[in-house]
This record gives structure tokens, C-alpha cells and sequence, in this order.
């Protein structure tokens, strides 16, 4: 075998080769960027590809909200005091205390949780119903037992085999021992009206379960995003992909129950066709641990926000994991601390305190990497990160903008739609893009138009406005996102059509 230092010109070549590729490693590249968010691939997000859930169709998952009638008082059981108390039947409405949201045992089996985030259970070793655990066991697990003719009429068994019942509209108790008959005056029959869901990475796992679960996603991973879908980004304009991951990713292949293993090999192929391609890539934890927004896309159990101080050390443990696996890679351009946090529930000063504990994270592995911080949504500030990001390097504050989700879009037209984005989201814009401060960055816009009658030439010329004003964003935009079953959300279909040119 032929040593590389057994000829000095050799060794010149060997050095010029290894400098090329550091330089090439840390060279500049061109802002601001023209992205694409690569969502619903590596965190689920039932609403845009509803058919992954098809399987689970008639199920009750985690986060299915639920309220119970009894059919015998015509009263719904109700959380007194929110929680913390005992459950009675004494409401002739529903609303928040009358809510439960389920945590999926198995399919039969859950734990019920009240407003104020306590468990349904038994109270001691007694048949008094009551909501003051703030942590499930088998004391707070019941079996929901369908009727096979009315899947909504149900009975509530409890821990001790006994069904609950009302015998009065003070007193819920699990001491009933049942029959076959769904009459209306059976004390232990309730009618159940299921009045909202979630459609996220916990509800697809554990809803299928380990085994269904890990088949699906992996052939959801193999084929929803390709190196062809890479190509096609390239060729038509785009200089980058925001690809949204989940906390669990740091710990493939054996990640927590009820998530599988699989999506870092995704992550990991999305880096080498990004770097062959000429992309670059920001990482995005759009799923951080115990949920900072509530939402399906950040994984969520039950559609509560739960992070805060006590999580910080672990979603920092997160992007160590990511900035070490990535950090010098040549397709890396940013790592995204956290997706939309949510005010009032993420406090501002935990959530600066992760922010800076995470760019130290990221900087202990790399220099060159820019460390996105996303602005809170909610009653917050637009400019409550700036004075955070001073002094930090190759920081970028994190906007989100979409003429939705308001009633007044729904009321305004086209040319109004578009007034608002050359006015006001010019000059949100222009109040995160200080001159001296950190890159600003829209991670997320679309050309969808909430009007009645709006047409998708509208959205072409929705998002040609849009181009004009985020390209002053001096990182760049995201548009959300490449591919989904409606039209509006599917940048690669638009492109196609040609109603959005790069």
C-alpha cells in the first residue's frame, strides 16, 4: 500500500484537497434563502394527509375531547371546581368543565382528564368519583364500554369492575353492577358526544400501536419526500428546506413509547440529497418535549401545553443531539430551537433561558451554523427576543404570517388581503429586522385566502405579494408547505400549475 507522505507533491494535493473541502464546508452562501417547509413528512399532521389516519377510523385516540350525558337526569358529569374535586351531574350544558380528554391505554381502556389537567378516578378505596390526581394509575383507568348498536351511548367501568353511576346530581359513584339493557333510565348509561381531537405523531403511534405504527411511517418516510422531490426544489428556484423534527428523533432507534424508530435514517437522507442538490437545510424542532403550543404538530397528548422550566434540560439534550450529528455538515445552514411557542403557557423567561442554553448547545459543536429563535404566538411582544439575541452570532428571530385563523380575512377581498401584507405585515416585518440586530426570518406563510369564492389565481397573486414584502426578511422565508392534499398548502403543485414562480 502506497503511503500519502511518501512523496512531497502528494502531500501539497492531499492538503489543498482537505482545505477545499473545509472552506467549502464554511463558506458563505447566499441570503436571504427562498425555502420550503418539508411538513407532515417526519412529524405527522393528520390534516394534511388525512388518509394516514384511515386505519384508525371509529377510535377513540389520545386527545379526543369528550363529554358524558346521562341519559336517565339528561345532566352532563362535570369536574366541580374545574378539578380537584368530586364529579357530579348536574349541568344542562357542556363547556369546559364538562370536557374529559382521553389518554389511550388500549383500545377499550382510558384515563380521563378534567380543565384543570387532574385524572378521573376513585376516591381511596371508595366508590366516590372524584378529579384530584395529577398523575394516572389503575385507580384512575376505566374501560368505555360501546354499545355495538350506538357506539355513543357508553358505560364508564371502573377500577373495582363496577360501573358508574348517577344517583344524583351530586353523587357519581362507581358501584353499579350493570346489566345488558341501553335503556334511558339505566343509571350507568351516558351518552357521549365526542366535540374535538387531535391528529398528531401521538395519536398515529399509539393509536396504531408499535408494530402497525413503525410499518406505516416507514413507508410514509420512504415515499412521501424523495431525492426526486430534492431535485425538483433545485431546479425550480428554491435554496433551502425547513424540515420539522420531533424530540424523539434524538432517540432513534429505540425513541420513547409510543413513538418508533426510523426517522433520523429520513433526517439523515435529507442531508445527503440536500448537500448533492445544492439546498440547504435548517433542522426544526417543531416538537419539543411536553408540547409547547398544544397543537397536533408538536406532538401532544391531550391538546395541553405542558412545557416549562422542568423540560428545558431535556429539549436542550435534543439539539446537542442534533447540532453533533449535523453541525459540520456542508447542507447545514441553521438549527431551529423551537416551533411556535405559545404565550401566556411558555413563560418568556423560561423560554429565553432555553433559547440561551441552546445556542450554546449548537455552538459548542459549531460556529457557522445560524440558531433561529421562533417568536412567541399569542399576547406577546414581536420584539421581546432582540435584546436576548445581542451579542449572540448568527442569531435569526423567527416570524410566522398567515392572513388566516382571523374573521376579518374571511370579510376582506383580494386586493384587501394583499394591502394588508404591502402595509401591515411590512411593518410587523420591519420591527424584527433591526439594522444592527439579528437576521429576521418568515418560517412560515402560504398562499391560502380565507374569503368565500377566492380562486387559486387569487393565491397566485396573494403570494407574489407575499415574495415581495418577506423577501426583505434578511434570512430569508419558508413557505408552508411543499406538499399537502389541498392545493393552496402545496407549494410543489403550485409551482406545476404555474401560479408561483421562485
Amino acid at each position: 500500500m502506497a503511503h500519502c507522505y511518501s512523496h512531497p507533491f502528494v502531500t501539497l494535493c492531499s492538503l489543498c484537497m482537505f482545505l477545499a473541502l473545509i472552506l467549502a464546508q464554511a463558506a458563505e452562501f447566499e441570503l436571504p434563502l427562498k425555502a420550503v417547509n418539508l411538513g407532515n413528512w417526519l412529524v405527522t399532521e393528520g390534516w394534511m394527509l388525512p388518509s394516514q389516519f384511515d386505519g384508525l377510523q371509529g377510535q377513540l385516540l389520545d386527545g379526543t375531547q369528550v363529554q358524558f350525558q346521562s341519559t336517565k337526569l339528561m345532566k352532563f358529569l362535570s369536574a366541580e371546581n374545574s378539578g380537584g374535586a368530586t364529579i357530579v351531574a348536574n349541568r344542562d350544558q357542556a363547556s369546559g368543565w364538562e370536557t374529559f380528554r382521553l389518554w389511550r391505554i388500549s383500545d377499550t381502556k382510558f384515563n380521563l382528564r378534567v380543565f384543570n389537567k387532574q385524572f378521573v378516578g376513585l376516591q381511596g378505596q371508595g366508590t366516590t368519583v372524584v378529579a384530584v390526581s395529577s398523575t394516572p394509575s389503575i385507580s384512575e383507568t376505566f374501560d368505555i364500554v360501546r354499545n355495538p348498536n350506538n357506539p355513543n351511548r357508553v358505560r364508564l367501568q371502573a377500577s373495582n369492575g363496577m360501573f358508574l353511576q348517577v344517583t344524583s346530581l351530586t353523587e357519581v359513584t362507581a358501584d353499579y353492577t350493570g346489566g345488558s339493557s341501553w335503556d334511558d333510565n339505566d343509571p350507568s348509561v351516558f351518552e357521549m358526544n365526542i366535540v374535538g381531537g387531535l391528529q398528531g405523531e401521538y395519536q398515529i403511534t399509539n393509536g396504531y400501536g408499535p408494530s402497525a405504527a413503525s410499518k406505516l411511517l416507514q413507508d410514509h418516510w420512504n415515499s412521501y419526500i424523495t431525492q426526486q422531490d430534492f431535485e425538483f426544489m433545485a431546479t425550480n428556484g428554491l435554496t433551502a428546506v425547513r424540515i420539522p423534527v420531533g424530540w424523539w428523533t434524538a432517540y432513534d432507534p429505540v425513541p420513547p413509547m409510543p413513538f418508533v424508530g426510523g426517522s433520523l435514517n429520513a433526517l439523515d437522507n435529507a442531508f445527503t440529497w440536500a448537500a448533492k442538490h445544492g439546498l440547504k437545510v435548517i433542522v426544526n424542532l417543531h416538537a419539543a418535549p411536553g408540547s409547547q403550543n398544544g397543537e397536533s404538530h408538536s406532538a401532544s397528548r391531550d391538546g395541553y401545553l405542558e412545557w416549562g422550566d422542568s423540560y428545558i434540560e431535556d429539549t436542550v439534550k435534543v439539539i446537542d443531539f442534533l447540532a453533533a450529528r449535523y453541525g459540520n455538515h456542508p447542507a447545514l445552514v441553521a438549527i431551529e430551537l423551537m416551533n411556535e411557542p405559545l404565550a401566556p403557557g411558555v413563560k418568556l423567561e423560561d423560554l429565553t433561558k432555553y433559547y440561551r442554553l441552546g445556542y450554546d448547545a449548537v455552538r459548542s459543536h459549531t460556529l457557522n451554523a445560524y440558531v433561529i429563535m421562533s417568536n412567541r404566538l399569542g399576547p406577546a411582544d414581536p420584539r421581546e427576543l432582540l435584546q436576548l439575541a445581542e451579542g449572540l452570532s448568527r442569531v435569526v428571530i423567527d416570524v410566522h404570517y398567515y392572513n388566516l385563523y382571523n374573521p376579518m380575512f374571511q370579510q376582506w377581498n383580494l386586493q384587501q388581503n394583499i394591502d394588508y401584507i404591502y402595509n401591515n405585515r411590512a411593518s410587523d416585518l420591519s420591527k424584527v429586522t433591526p439594522a444592527n440586530g439579528p437576521l429576521s426570518f418568515v418560517g412560515e406563510w402560504t398562499s391560502v385566502l380565507d374569503f368565500k369564492g377566492a380562486t387559486m389565481g387569487d393565491s397566485g397573486s396573494f403570494a407574489k405579494a407575499q415574495q415581495d414584502v418577506y423577501g426583505r426578511a434578511t434570512f430569508g422565508w419558508s413557505y408552508w408547505s411543499y406538499k399537502c392534499q389541498y392545493d393552496g398548502w402545496n407549494l410543489q403543485q403550485l409551482i406545476q400549475d404555474g401560479l408561483i414562480q421562485i
